[in-house]
């Protein structure tokens, strides 16, 4: 299959020409059916540039269903079992495409909303201001085993997990793409930052995504750049022509600059292990950090208070009057009369380990 290719044609009719099961991932920004009756005027009376292009008019809702079901059956058809595809909408379309794909069989992992730090106003003063998009993000069943490089999403967000709510500014400056008469080529361009969170987050390296609504070539100008092969679909010439000028103008980045932070597997080492290697014994005490609690260490593992027992979780969890307890990081041993957190010995076997397998 060929890869970093710009395929011109209907969609649906190059998905459904395309192997099954050979893609990665999906990003699809499809028309959203906007509806737009009368031009926008702003209060200088200037006109506003809105999405008023013929590939967003339909003559009824059950014309738009009947494309969405048609595009949205297409793409499950090319996407690997363990792919994902994400589909970005507004108000006027997301929910009869959220339908859809539970009808057709995927799985919404989430929706998040993209906020928007410089939305257009509503001129007219009669709605709230328009300030986000919705994407749905999907696999293509509950069993499976997609994507989510959840580290590097949480290193991207100052080491806390990223939320689905996403403040990204919309595209505009040097980013927008101009035809020839200074005008926006493509009226829902999107930024770079916000294809970049998504491939990031539900891609690897080298892994293929396809844009069945390429436009101006977002998806792979930044597919490019992450180390990622894309296919897109369009069928406007002066929208294919924009995005291959654009990609070829990338320099992708050097190998070593596309490692992400993974989450380190470490093996697991259960509780009774320290007791087998001599590091505490049946009859040693633990306690919390200040003293306030103590259990008992027992021959199998387990540890007892005077009105309970259970695992070093479970016990450190009952002490709390807490629904969980990570019992490695709350239980201390004592020697000498200073307290050391359990995890260091937990962290001396693991070194064991390692050796071991070394």
């Amino acid at each position: 299959m060929k890869t970093n290719v710009i395929l011109k044609g209907d969609s649906i009719e190059v998905m459904n020409s395309m192997e099954a099961n050979s893609v990665d991932a999906i990003f699809a920004d499809p028309p959203y059916n906007m509806q737009l009756g009368e031009g926008l005027i702003r209060p200088d009376n200037s006109i506003v540039q809105g999405v008023n292009d013929n590939w967003d008019k339909f003559q009824s809702f059950r014309a738009y269903d009947e494309f969405t079901f048609k595009w949205l059956s297409a793409a499950r058809r090319v996407l690997k079992e363990d792919g994902c595809l994400w589909v970005i909408g507004s108000y006027h379309n997301i929910y009869r495409v959220g339908s859809m794909l539970q009808d057709l069989g995927f799985w919404i992992l989430n929706d998040v909303v993209w906020v928007k730090n410089n939305p257009m106003p509503n001129f007219n003063g009669t709605r709230f201001q328009n300030a986000h998009e919705t994407m749905l993000w999907c696999s293509k069943s509950p069993k499976a085993k997609y994507t989510f490089n959840y580290e590097a999403m949480k290193a991207m967000n100052e080491d806390k997990q990223m939320r689905s709510d996403w403040h990204l500014s919309i595209c505009s400056g040097n980013e927008r793409l101009k035809d020839e008469e200074g005008s926006k080529l493509h009226s829902t361009q999107k930024p770079e930052s916000l294809l970049h969170r998504i491939i990031l987050s539900s891609t690897n390296e080298g892994d293929v995504i396809l844009d069945p609504f390429f436009g101006t070539g977002t998806t792979g100008a930044v597919a490019k750049k992450l180390g990622r092969k894309f296919i897109g679909i369009e069928r406007e010439e002066k929208y294919i022509k924009g995005a291959r000028k654009r990609i070829m103008s990338i320099d992708p980045l050097d190998k070593s600059s596309l490692e992400v932070t993974v989450k380190k597997v470490e093996p697991r080492v259960p509780f009774g292990t320290l007791i087998e290697h001599g590091m505490l014994k049946a009859g040693d005490w633990l306690f919390d950090a200040k003293r306030n609690f103590e259990a008992k260490v027992r021959l199998d593992g387990t540890l007892k208070t005077n009105n309970f027992e259970g695992s070093i979780h479970q016990v450190g969890a009952h002490v709390q009057n807490a629904p969980s307890c990570n019992g490695w990081t709350f239980w201390h041993y004592e020697r000498r009369n200073d307290l050391t957190v359990i995890d260091v010995l937990r962290q001396k076997i693991r070194e064991e380990l390692y050796a071991q397998a070394a």
